[in-house]
This record gives C-alpha cells, structure tokens and sequence, in this order.
C-alpha cells in the first residue's frame, strides 16, 4: 500500500489550561491551549515537513472545533478525528512547580477521548503509515482500549513500525497496578520506546535508569529506547549500546509542557530519515541533540501543540554551543 503518511498517531487531543498571569482582581487567568501527547508529537514532525494524521475524538463542542482547527493548521490529516455530540473535549488544568515541572488536574471522567471505539479507526489510514504512534493514556478506559489495541493489530498486519510512549498520568487511573499492566502491554508491542526517567522507575524500581531501561529493553525484545532525563538529557539503548546526548539549558524556560513529545517527534523524523537498520551512534547522537535541543525550545513557551519550533531555530540552537 502507498505510504501516505509518514507517521499516524492516535490518543488524547485536549486543552490544556496553563496559567498565564494575574487578572486586575488577583486571580489566576488560564490560557486554552491545544494539547494531547499524541498531536504534540505529529505537531513537531509536521514542522520537520512530515506528513502526519490523528485518529482520536473530541466533543463537538467549543473547545473540539478549536482543537479541529487547531491540528489541521499545523498540518495534520484530521480525517481520523471523530466529533461527538454526547461527549465534552477532556480538558486538563496545568499547574507549574517552582523548577517548571507541573502537575495535571484532568476533567475527563468521561471525556470523549475514552468514548474512541473500535468502529471509528481506520484500518487503511494505518496501512498507508510508515509508523504508528501511541500511549499508555488510550488504555485507561475498556472503549479506548479496544479501539487502542485494535489500531496495533492493524499496524503489526501492514508491517508498520510501532512507537510508544508510556506518558504516565498517575491521575488518570483507577490504580496504579493498571497503569503499569497498560504500560507492559504497550512495550511488548513497540519497536521503539521513548521513555522518561521517572517512568523507567515506576516500571522497574530502579533509581539507576540506563540499568532500568536496560532492563526493559530486554524483558520486551525492543529494538530502539529513548531515555529522557529532562535537564540531564537523553540517552539511546540500541544494538547493545548506549549513546548519550547532553541538554540545552534555557534560561528563559517557562514550563515543561510538551517538552517530552518535542522529543520524541525530533527522534521519530530522523528514525524516518534512517529507517532502524541505517542507524549508528554517530546518528542517533545527532538525533538526540536536535531533539534535546528541539525540547529545550519548548519550554521557553506556553502550550505546545501550536508553537513547535522550527528546524532553523533548533539547528541555530545547536550552532551556538558548537
């Protein structure tokens, strides 16, 4: 089948309210932003000049219009992209930490995000994908999960190469011994793994995460993982080895939002570019550096979705520590 599609990716699309100042009254204004892991990610390989589709749904309210217009301006496919009438878009309420992590308050019990059914995904939008992208958050729901699963089978019939990322929302689930079984599900389907060095320890217990990941890796057979260490970096496992990329620090960071998905976009268009079989450690170190670099930009700005950098900005980035 023609290849369509570079990437494909399916889950959460939402708002994310993130603050942004004081009112005249003291009190906190919100800004709307454009938010869900999964776009964040096809949002970055879209201005990489990819090409990319969703499949997901929001409410046909308010906020699921906005969230309509608001991918296919940054130039994702919303053909799979469902609008329920029963169902609000999930919302979510960030709330920075004095390092500029966050925390998360979810409106989404239920959400129409966790209404996705089996029937609305696309076998032939996934066959024409050169990858498949997914969470752990489409699992948290019997709905979601079955269409989730459903959208892997089809991946693995067409030979499309599977990525995971566990993003874990503690908040979202019924228990935590659930998220993880979601989480070890998904890392026994994927041929590359992005992962977060609180996530390695969640599944493994380990404080030392390359021995984590290491760990992970081997349990589940995957060919390629992407460690995250947010202001420590990132390192690959692959073929035995273990490539490290040193961060970017930004003095003018604001939050920490999408940062993550920046990454793993950055990382996915150049496994695009080398395929797993073209790669070395010269290249995913310099896959890794642009994609430090590329997240190290996000957090200097509010949202995510709407406001990936540019390649020129990220390669001037990396030219200045040159």
């Amino acid at each position: 089948m023609e290849k369509r599609y570079d990437v494909t990716a399916l889950g959460e699309l939402l708002i994310d309210f993130t603050e942004n100042g004081l009112s005249s009254q003291g009190n906190p204004l919100l800004e709307a932003n454009p938010g869900g892991a999964p776009c964040n990610v096809l949002a970055m390989l879209s201005k990489l000049g990819r090409k990319t589709s969703f499949i997901g749904k929001v409410g046909d309210d308010q906020f699921g219009h906005m969230l309509k217009d608001s991918i296919e301006s940054a130039g994702i496919d919303s053909a799979g992209l469902v609008l329920d009438g029963k169902a609000h878009t999930t919302l979510a309420f960030v709330h920075k930490l004095p390092d500029g992590d966050r925390t998360f308050s979810f409106y989404r019990d239920p959400g129409a995000d966790i209404l996705l059914r089996k029937d609305e995904v696309s076998r032939e939008q996934i066959a024409a994908s050169r990858i498949f992208h997914f969470g752990s958050l489409s699992f948290t729901h019997p709905g979601v999960r079955e269409a989730s699963e459903y959208a892997i089978a089809c991946a693995k019939e067409a030979g499309v190469q599977v990525s995971f990322d566990p993003n874990l929302r503690e908040p979202l689930w019924e228990s935590l011994e659930k998220a993880k079984e979601a989480i070890c599900w998904g890392l026994s389907q994927c041929d590359v793994l992005k992962i977060s060095d609180n996530e390695v320890t969640f599944m493994t217990g380990e404080t030392d995460y390359p021995k984590g990941a290491k760990l992970l890796q081997e349990q589940y057979q995957i060919p390629l993982v992407f460690v995250t260490f947010g202001k420590e970096g990132s390192m690959a496992l692959w073929n035995g080895k273990q490539i490290q990329a040193r961060p970017f620090l930004q003095e003018g960071t604001i939050e920490t939002t999408g940062a993550g998905d920046t990454f793993t976009g950055s990382v996915l268009n150049g496994l695009l570019e080398y395929g797993l079989d073209g790669l070395d450690e010269e290249r995913l170190e310099q896959m890794m550096t642009f994609a430090n670099a590329a997240a190290s930009l996000i957090t200097t700005r509010r949202g995510a979705l709407r406001v990936m950098p540019e390649r020129d900005e990220v390669e001037a980035l990396i030219k200045a520590r040159a």
